[in-house]
This record gives C-alpha cells, sequence and structure tokens, in this order.
C-alpha cells in the first residue's frame, strides 16, 4: 500500500518505524562518526584477524539478526577459511531504543555440540544479550564460543563480556548505519552516523 508524504509515494509504514521523509531529516541532520572507507579498512583488518584464529578449525558463524546481517555480509568475503553459516534473532530492544529482557525468536538451527562458534553482531553496547547468547550457546555443548562486532560502545560502564574481535570503537551516542538502525531506518548505510546531542 502506498501513501503519499509532500508529493513522495512512499510504502506505509507502521506507526513505530519512521516514514521516508522523516528518516532523511534525521540523517542529515546526524554526525558522521565514520566514514565509509574507514569501516571497510576495519573490515579488512577483521577479516585477516579471523582468518589466523579460525583458519583451521571450520568454525559455526552465528549471525545475530538484524543488525549482524550487514557486518556478516560485508565480513564473510574476507574470510578465507571453510565455515558453516546461521543465525540466530535474540533481541533486547524490538522497535524501542533500549533494552529490555532478552527475546529469543530464533534459536540456533545448526548442530552447536563440539563445535567452535564465532558470533557476529553489529555493535557491543551493555554486552547482556551477547552475555546470554554465548550462555545458551555454552549450554548446548559448544567446543568454543568468541565474539566479532564491527562496532564497541565506550560508554565507561561494566560490561558483563568483551568481543573477542572489534572493528570500531564508538563514542557513548545513538549510533546507526552499518547494520544499525533509528526506529527501522538506515541500517544500510556505508557509513556511521549519531544522532545529534540532545
Amino acid at each position: 500500500r502506498l501513501l503519499t508524504v509532500t508529493g513522495v509515494q512512499t510504502c506505509a509504514l507502521p506507526i513505530s518505524l519512521m516514514l521516508a521523509e522523516h528518516a532523511l531529516q534525521v540523517l542529515e541532520e546526524s554526525d558522521q562518526l565514520v566514514s565509509a572507507e574507514a569501516v571497510l579498512a576495519a573490515l579488512d583488518r577483521l577479516g585477516q584477524e579471523i582468518t589466523h584464529a579460525f583458519g583451521r578449525c571450520n568454525p559455526l558463524l552465528l549471525v545475530v539478526m538484524r543488525g549482524g546481517l550487514y557486518f556478516a555480509g560485508q565480513l564473510l568475503p574476507r574470510l578465507q577459511f571453510p565455515l558453516d553459516l546461521d543465525y540466530i534473532h535474540a533481541t533486547r530492544y524490538g522497535d524501542a531504543t533500549s533494552g529490555g529482557q532478552l527475546q529469543w525468536k530464533v534459536e540456533p538451527t545448526a548442530q552447536v555440540s563440539g563445535r567452535h562458534v564465532l558470533v557476529l553482531d553489529d555493535i557491543l553496547d551493555g554486552g547482556d544479550t551477547l552475555a546470554e547468547i554465548q550462555q545458551r550457546l555454552l549450554a548446548l555443548g559448544a567446543a568454543s564460543v568468541q565474539s566479532a562486532v564491527l562496532t564497541d560502545k565506550q560508554h565507561g560502564r561494566p560490561k558483563p563480556i568483551a568481543a573477542d574481535f572489534v572493528g570500531l570503537a564508538l563514542p557513548d551516542r545513538y549510533v546507526f548505519g552499518c547494520g544499525m538502525d533509528v526506529s527501522g531506518a538506515w541500517r544500510n548505510l556505508s557509513a556511521i552516523h549519531a544522532m545529534k546531542d540532545s
């Protein structure tokens, strides 16, 4: 279904998601924190680090949906070793901007027991989601569980887990792009932006 906003046709969206006009305004008013070129450089480095660490163990890579999808799509061609790929969907956010209780929407479908697992996600923020994912995978019998994140938010508070591979450190701001969203928009950006500080 289409609707018209100031003469432009757009798809009708749920109230919780922003219309294209508002999304464009958010982007225009944002600060670019990391350029697309810097993101690519971080991905190149991560590809080398992860290839060195996992090159001989045929690991299972689990992508945390939906934020980890962009990261995984960019990272996979940089990994020069055999691997299995699957995904999980565990979230604390839903359509909100702050975390709540962890919800498992899709648990691992691949055989985890005895495998070396690498979890891929877009951002390590509070760390609670990634910590619970790791605990679940170890409970399912994974031989080891490590994690790679494109970004790690530096907010100065203790985290229950540290990522084993980190692409970029980010300040404690509301960020979007490269898999991270603002009310459902801009996961597709190749650079990382932040909302203006209020």
